[in-house]
């Protein structure tokens, strides 16, 4: 897009300094071009202390958006009006993936928006624009959706014995593997991982600047700790040498695990045992927070665990773990079976037995 070159506005000086942007009526005459706005908006965000992963996605927002208007003739965002948005928000509902023809979720819509009404604020606040046109964007409603495809235990160990350990990649695998399961960790965090956040005698890891830019320890099992102490003093010595990579876990040349590399390993082996659901190294993220509920644990440990900024996020694998339910509508629902074997034993009950059908009598 192109600057907006035809403001009428004067620019208004400081003497100690260069032109500012005071208020409307002051405005520079030549409106920096979006991507110079762009810019400033995301270093404002590094001053606020945002994480570089946050502002690589809304950078690519952005950029997007304005592409979309570039193709439709907007110049400057002092052109953008609410039916642009409209549109906008409108061709990301028709969105289709072109290789599997998915439309985009509700959620990654709103993804896709948030960052804009954020952008146009901040173009208010600093008087590039008189009016913020995102006021009224209404973001679409996100789905309640439940995490699909939790193992069972014995589908994890069967994951668990599937690396080669006589190799020197199938022991680290096998690590990164115990690793996921016990600790439940994210994908980037466990990229991130130092070999000082692992404390071997207190059996915790440090996890440092996690999701959100937050500290946090977690346990870690004995038989984790056994596989990743095995692969510190027999596999990870021989791969990184003396390039000073200070990761826990690293590829065979030595360098920091690239996150679609990890993705693909943790795939790869559950394909092997037939889990074909999607996700990968959050799968086992999941399993294990759902299977540790199913065995007592209490909301708010769990929440520590996982290091949930809500609490109602880690709710939502109290709708997964459905054995507790199970064992509450069977010792509760009226419709009980007969004690003594199974079945309704009374004649009078028989009515009801969806296998009589065959007996009864058309009705005209």
């Amino acid at each position: 897009m192109k600057s907006n070159r035809k403001r009428n506005s004067q620019v208004t000086r400081n003497t100690s300094g260069p032109a500012v942007p005071s208020t409307s009526s002051n405005r520079p005459s030549a409106l920096p071009t979006p991507k110079i706005l762009i810019h400033q908006f995301l270093q404002t965000m590094r001053m606020r202390n945002c994480s570089e992963r946050t502002i690589r996605s809304w950078r690519y927002i952005l950029v997007r958006f304005m592409q979309w208007c570039d193709q439709r003739g907007i110049e400057c965002v002092s052109q953008v009006t609410a039916e642009h948005l409209t549109a906008y928000r409108r061709s990301l509902f028709h969105y289709r993936n072109p290789q599997t023809g998915r439309p985009l979720k509700f959620a990654t819509q709103a993804h896709y928006l948030i960052p804009i009404r954020r952008w146009f604020c901040w173009l208010l606040e600093n008087t590039w624009i008189d009016v913020d046109v995102t006021g009224q964007l209404e973001l679409p409603k996100e789905e309640q959706r439940l995490p699909t495809g939790v193992l069972s235990a014995d589908q994890v160990e069967s994951l668990l014995n599937l690396p080669d350990i006589g190799q020197p990649l199938g022991l680290r695998d096998r690590a990164i593997l115990e690793t996921f399961y016990s600790t439940a960790i994210r994908c980037a965090e466990l990229i991130e991982l130092g070999v000082y956040d692992l404390n071997v005698e207190r059996q915790i890891v440090t996890i440092q600047l996690g999701k959100g830019k937050k500290d946090r320890v977690v346990p870690i099992g004995l038989r984790a700790i056994s596989w990743v102490t095995k692969y510190l003093r027999d596999v990870r010595p021989t791969f990184v040498a003396e390039n000073g990579v200070t990761n826990l876990f690293v590829s065979s040349k030595g360098h920091a695990i690239h996150p679609n590399q990890l993705s693909a390993l943790v795939r790869k082996y559950l394909l092997q045992v037939g889990i074909t659901h999607r996700g990968a190294c959050h799968l086992l993220r999941h399993t294990a927070a759902t299977l540790m509920l199913e065995n007592g644990a209490d909301l708010r440990s769990l929440q520590l665990f996982l290091g949930h900024a809500r609490l109602n996020t880690t709710q939502i694998y109290t709708h997964v773990s459905i054995q507790r339910l199970q064992d509450v509508h069977r010792k509760t629902h009226p419709a009980k079976p007969n004690e003594t074997n199974g079945n309704r034993s009374s004649s009078d009950d028989s009515s009801d037995d969806p296998s009589n059908d065959e007996k009864s009598k058309d009705i005209t």
